[in-house]
């Protein structure tokens, strides 16, 4: 594990913490033009998440209508009546953005393996980072308004659904995540820096409660606006509450 890596870890709450965690659930809102685009508008305006930490699965309370739950897991995603009923799901759903540009319209399932997939990520990093397949390379350091972050590129094992196999994290001197920079492969490949805030440590670890995603230029510079994705967590909840002792 690289020391950049290892300052990450121990700034986030520690490998030891987060192993003993089985779940984390977050009640979130998320904003920003890309649900408008996508014909989602206010479709995540007051969501609860579960996720396992150590597996990709999340689960979406309420998701597109008031009696109905959405699941997202690699390989298929769901749609489910509030009494558990399945409505309908989507096996092998990244194929299902083939020929996809920014201004193709979703369906539910497109949206639950997209927001699934992110949400999962952005929870579980930078923990993730230190499992088995994952590559990792600092990069120089980076300036900004005044601040100099390190920078950990990441390569993705095949097997993790995420927005692109190539990815980088930028830490601030604590150790916490600043921005985090991607290509949103199912939505033509666009260019994203992604800026975290508000970090929070809610049963041992520490999450970033505020994200905002904003394109990203090819010299590393960034837009502003519009924000194409916000995220507001307003509480977090792990299990176990509280770390073993001795």
């Amino acid at each position: 594990m690289s020391d950049l890596l290892e300052l990450a870890i121990e700034a986030y709450g520690g490998l030891r913490r987060w192993r003993e965690l089985t779940s984390i659930t977050a009640r979130l809102s998320l904003g920003g033009t890309t649900w408008i685009e996508k014909g989602w508008e206010g479709a995540f305006n007051d969501v609860v998440v579960t996720i396992d930490p150590h597996v990709q699965r999340v689960s979406f309370t309420p998701f597109t209508a008031p009696d109905r739950r959405g699941y997202f897991m690699p390989d298929r995603v769901a749609l489910e009546t509030a009494g558990g009923e399945l409505i309908h799901e989507r096996v092998n759903p990244r194929a299902a953005f083939d020929g996809h540009a920014r201004g193709t319209p979703w369906d539910d399932l497109h949206l639950a393996y997209f927001t699934g997939s992110a949400i999962w990520t952005y929870l579980t990093v930078p923990f993730l980072l230190t499992e088995p397949g994952f590559a990792t390379e600092e990069l120089d350091p980076w300036r900004e308004n005044g601040d100099t972050w390190r920078r950990l590129r990441v390569l993705f094992p095949a097997h993790v659904a995420t927005h692109c196999s190539d990815q980088i994290f930028y830490f601030g001197p604590d150790g916490l995540l600043r921005r985090h920079d991607y290509n949103v492969e199912v939505i033509g490949n666009a260019a994203i820096a992604d800026y975290t805030d508000e970090h929070d440590v809610l049963g041992g670890i520490s999450f970033p409660t505020l994200r905002r995603a904003v394109r990203r230029q090819s010299n590393g510079t960034t837009e502003p606006d519009p924000a194409l994705v916000t995220i507001d967590i307003s509480s977090v909840t792990v299990e176990p509450e509280e770390p073993r002792t001795g």
